[in-house]
């Protein structure tokens, strides 16, 4: 977290990863380079490097898609999602350096603006295999570009967490572009079907995992009523320092236990919408497994100097029962923990 916009000084983490990733890319397109070369002798190296930086863009549009689904089906993946970031970006210049070497190579040295050219030269937009496929990889690129200039948290904070999100989730929109982009091109231009294959297979691998994680998330989102009080859960159904997320009027709320306390705040944080029932608290603050956002427990704001605010619920224990005024207080609102050991008999 920062209280204000600095310079980005990366972790120790931060700085292993990205090494990691940058010493990835590059032997991975030294690779690709080197095999075309020996696969096809004659091949140009424009053509070469122009279809190692596509392939290694798309490989890396596909592990971004997956991490979502891959952090809800096991939490070993969420040192990913902190850094996704990062590889959004990463892949945003790789596409960048494939659509400006594709427009240089096909259409720099024609007599009308070269982005011009990507819309005119091939005007069979009414055909299916002829269809002008630079036009779809240019919107990709275009979407690419917005999700990468808004990445930083300026961004996010300026254009609220639901506008950012919302802009960042045509990431969908630019991957069916990427697929149309590949597959028309490769019917065009490419004798065999070893690209739309392996894209076939990349769409099949993100659907599977994207159908694996929804169906988890069914049990969260079955709605449990709306009050005046809920009973949400036996009290050691909840775990230590951790939480439970259940669904009322509409919105997932969850309940922490800790230091023989029980609060109950939304579910989602006010960063990037992560879910803060699956981190832990932390130095008495519950702390998003995100990206480390913190918030008090009672009240559901964080530690000054930071201004971030959640809705806080009320809770209640009867027996050994834990029950939920499915009614939200205003964020940042105070409400009294439950006492665990004051529980009523």
């Amino acid at each position: 977290m920062s209280a204000s916009y600095v310079t980005v000084g990366w972790n120790r983490q931060k700085k292993i990863y990205d090494a990691i990733l940058a010493a990835s890319l590059i032997a991975y397109l030294a690779l690709f380079i080197a095999v075309s070369f020996v696969i096809h002798p004659t091949i140009s190296a424009e053509t070469a490097i122009l279809r190692a930086l596509a392939t290694g863009a798309i490989i890396l549009l596909h592990v971004i898609l997956s991490i979502g689904p891959l952090c809800r089906l096991n939490r070993r993946f969420l040192p990913l999602l902190y850094n996704r970031r990062h590889l959004g970006v990463t892949m945003f210049f790789l596409a960048l350096g494939h659509g400006v070497l594709a427009t240089l190579q096909f259409h720099a040295f024609t007599s009308v603006n070269p982005l011009l050219s990507i819309f005119i030269t091939n005007t069979a937009y009414n055909s299916l295999a002829g269809f002008p496929f630079e036009v779809l990889g240019f919107f990709a690129l275009v979407i690419l570009f917005t999700m990468a200039a808004t990445s930083h948290d300026f961004w996010l904070a300026n254009l609220s967490a639901p506008v950012w999100k919302a802009l960042h989730m045509l990431v969908y929109v630019a991957y069916a572009l990427v697929v149309g982009h590949v597959a028309l091109g490769s019917l065009q231009s490419e004798t065999h079907m070893a690209y739309p294959l392996m894209v076939g297979l990349g769409v099949l691998w993100l659907s599977v995992l994207h159908v694996a994680a929804a169906r988890k998330e069914v049990p969260v989102d079955r709605e449990l009523g709306d009050g005046p009080w809920v009973d949400v859960c036996a009290l050691e159904d909840i775990p230590e320092d951790r939480a439970r997320i259940f669904c009322m009027s509409g919105e997932r709320v969850a309940v922490f236990k800790y230091d023989g306390k029980l609060s109950a705040v939304s579910n989602v944080c006010k960063h990037q919408n992560g879910p803060l029932g699956e981190g832990k608290v932390v130095d008495g603050c519950i702390t998003c497994p995100w990206h480390g956002y913190q918030y008090r427990p009672e009240d559901g704001a964080s530690p000054p100097p930071f201004t971030e605010k959640v809705p806080t619920f009320a809770v209640r224990l009867q027996g050994d029962r834990v029950l939920v005024d499915p009614q939200p207080r205003p964020a940042g609102t105070r409400i009294e923990p439950a006492r665990i050991e004051t529980m009523e008999v």
